[in-house]
């Protein structure tokens, strides 16, 4: 059968660019659609008047599904209840028919092997991959399993992703605690103590007695690019580059493997701070390694800023972090291709408080974060067993039963 035939509609969005403002209805463009799931940080917004207009063609409903046509091109988000949403440029809407599909199975089946596959055959060679309305709408489909089969392949499937919901939340509750005790700390300057303090006067303004403003290239032990890599799927060391920096967050699901050998001072390691340093509208993002990565290094796309001895690393790290607009603002070049430089970076400053609240300050934090990390890494493993899951259970290779 085709797509079409266990769909009620599939309709195109709207071509153009909706007016944005700061608050109102999501407006879903082809970044916000993950695998199965939206993500709706830095989402477009629009008002009530433009929400009616994109949806004229069809109201997005729970359990509707919206697919995107390019970059990332196939990947598919079911609407969750409550969630009211108009379609951004190059997205479509597909409204499963509930006698003949169960929508949350179509979802997981969409962005399986099989589907995903045929649309890379759709989409080779293509300068920028696409896909057309009418390939979507005949996209062939092997014969489905029975609705309660397919509720009960959802429902194991779900849990996965409810599970890595949960601990994505602990993740939020853990790093918002750790801003929380920066900003009091070093912004508003109420850390222990604070009422005896006393007041001088400095380049970024009044602060506490003692401390310091210093710039970057005074409070790291090292700051530079990586190397031009031999890429190699077999080789034995790992290189992270600026798709792993994500939403403040290290992810070496994108990390490639390679051959060269790794100068000793390039080699990534536990806290290290990893800068975006090239490109428009991802320059200046920001993550901090906070594990043991083995051997491993950036390519010429990153700088690593390392913090020298006599510095906190979680002081470091939660400072950097806060600085991702900043480095934005620092690049340089034209408009396809900005520059972050290292001078640059260097000669950003920040106040710098005595290194012993620099300690005390990465003792009470580094639990959460550690915990954090923790938790960031079982998500990677639910979402690997998962994925090893779901072309067997809909296959059928795996007995239901069982499980």
């Amino acid at each position: 059968m085709e797509l079409s035939e266990v769909c009620e509609l599939i309709v195109d969005c709207e071509h153009k660019t909706a007016p944005t403002q700061e608050s109102g209805y999501p407006s879903i463009r082809t970044p916000n659609i993950g695998r199965g799931r939206f993500i709706l940080a830095g989402v477009n917004r629009v008002s009530e008047e433009t929400y009616r207009l994109w949806t004229r063609r069809a109201v997005p409903q729970p359990g509707d599904l919206i697919m995107a046509r390019e970059a990332p091109v196939g990947n598919v988000a079911m609407i969750p209840p409550r969630l009211q949403l108009c379609l951004g440029q190059r997205t479509l809407l597909i409204r499963p028919d509930r006698s003949k599909v169960e929508p949350s199975f179509l979802n997981y089946f969409l962005n399986g092997p099989h589907v995903q596959g045929l649309i890379q055959a759709k989409t080779n060679g293509a300068t920028v991959a696409h896909l057309n309305m009418e390939d979507v709408r005949t996209m062939e489909l092997p014969e489905l399993p029975p609705l309660p089969v397919q509720k009960r392949i959802a429902g194991i499937l779900s849990a996965y992703d409810e599970l890595m919901e949960n601990n994505q939340r602990r993740i939020r509750i853990l790093e918002e605690m750790a801003r929380t005790l920066y900003r009091e700390w070093f912004v508003h300057f109420r850390f222990p103590a604070y009422e005896k303090i006393k007041w001088v006067d400095s380049t970024l303004g009044p602060i506490p007695l003692g401390w310091e403003v210093k710039n970057l290239g005074q409070i790291t032990a090292y700051l530079n690019r990586g190397l031009s890599p031999a890429y190699d799927e077999n080789g034995d060391s790992m290189v992270i580059n600026q798709k792993c920096i994500r939403d403040r967050r290290l992810s070496l699901e994108p990390a490639r493997r390679q051959t060269k050998p790794i100068p000793a001072e390039k080699r990534v390691r536990f806290g290290d701070v990893l800068i975006n340093s090239t490109g428009v509208g991802t320059l200046g993002r920001v993550a901090q390694v906070y594990e043991d990565l083995g051997t491993s290094t950036v390519d010429t796309h990153v700088t690593i800023a390392r913090p020298e001895s006599e510095t906190d690393v979680d002081f470091f790290g939660c400072s950097l972090l806060g600085l991702q607009a900043t480095f934005d603002r620092l690049g340089i070049g034209a408009t396809g291709q900005t520059e972050l430089g290292r001078t640059a970076i260097a000669g950003v400053e920040l106040v710098c408080p005595p290194t012993l609240i620099q300690r005390r300050f990465g003792e009470i934090v580094r639990p959460m974060r550690s915990a954090a990390t923790v938790l960031q890494n079982q998500i990677g493993m639910l979402r690997r067993t998962r994925d090893l899951l779901l072309p067997r259970l809909l296959s059928g290779q795996v007995n239901l039963e069982i499980i």
